[in-house]
């Protein structure tokens, strides 16, 4: 005899059962993958991946950027420094060459990582070997360029990006054909970079002048917010790797296109990252297409997979 008194197991005898083949389901065997086979063309294999959850993401937000090149609409990459040291510059050049790139939103670590890959081919220090020195972020090219940027963007009137796409030109780098910042300067593509000044090693270098980064990346934020108003209608913005800077960036370009009275409409916005952080889920994906204003993706996965993947199925659906 239990000790409950007043509670005794429910009489399940009279549940309400219905047939199996009545119901709605979310998931069929056509939706399934199909194995890969030998030397299958891209195309193929893609059309293989099973239509569920991710892939479904995935196939959509290659839709809506064939859709916004199509009506002359932005694709705005807004990225952080995992997208360069993960190895993606090539992949997302190409897509910038056939159209798929309309502009490039940067946090600072980005302009350390991609100046670097230009000059010599290869970024990304050993911190735990160079910390304890004192030595971590001390590579003198890198900060020099870095800071003379800044200031001859203050002084000709111009977003740091630019700025930091013609000094690194400048040097007629070895490795131009994998840098974001030669590529978008010479194909006249927006770079703008959004630094939080103390983030970045140049920020401690002897050549650093806080003014005139604050100066050129305040105008690069102006010029985002121009871009951003171009989305309406048909644009794309997508977030890899910045868990915090460049969601913020996004949302207060968003409120300053509404709040000087522009129409925001009828646009995708995707998070892209190893982890769904806060900020991305809640400043790309949910709020700025709240009330039926746009689309917004999250997907999940490793930089080195997923933008190849999604460039792809970019292609692969021309």
């Amino acid at each position: 005899m239990s000790i409950y008194e007043k509670f005794q197991p429910i009489n399940l005898e009279k549940i309400n059962t219905y047939e199996l083949s009545s119901r709605p389901s979310k998931v069929t065997v056509d939706d399934f993958a199909k194995p890969a086979a030998k030397d299958e063309s891209l195309a193929s294999f893609l059309e293989k991946l099973p239509n569920i959850l991710a892939v479904q993401s995935l196939r959509e937000i290659a839709v809506q950027i064939r859709r916004a090149r199509d009506l002359n609409k932005p694709v705005i990459w807004g990225i952080g420094g995992h997208v360069v040291k993960t190895g993606n510059s090539p992949v997302i050049i190409d897509l910038m060459k056939r159209g798929y790139v309309s502009a490039i939103a940067a946090n600072g670590s980005v302009l350390v990582h991609d100046t670097e890959i230009a000059l010599v081919g290869f970024t990304s220090e050993d911190v735990d070997s160079t910390l304890g020195k004192g030595d971590f972020g001390a590579a003198k090219e890198t900060g020099e360029i870095l800071n003379q940027a800044a200031i001859k963007a203050r002084e000709d009137e111009i977003g740091l990006g630019e700025a930091m796409g013609r000094e690194v030109c400048g040097q007629n780098p070895p490795n131009a054909e994998v840098s974001l910042l030669c590529a978008a300067f010479e194909n006249k593509i927006p770079f703008t970079a959004h630094i939080t000044i103390g983030a970045d090693i140049g920020h401690f270098h002897p050549g650093c002048d806080g003014a005139a980064l604050g100066a050129a990346s305040h105008t690069d934020f102006k010029l985002f917010c121009s871009i951003v108003k171009q989305l309406s209608g048909g644009g794309v913005y997508l977030n890899f790797g910045s868990a915090v800077t460049m969601p913020e960036i996004f949302l207060k370009a968003v409120t300053v296109v509404r709040n000087l009275g522009y129409e925001l409409q009828d646009f995708t916005t995707a998070n892209f990252d190893f982890i769904q952080h806060y900020r991305p889920s809640t400043n790309v994906v949910k709020r700025p297409t709240a009330n039926g204003a746009g689309r917004g993706f999250s997907v999940t996965g490793h930089h080195e997979i997923m933008i190849p993947l999604l460039a792809a199925q970019i292609i692969c659906g021309e």
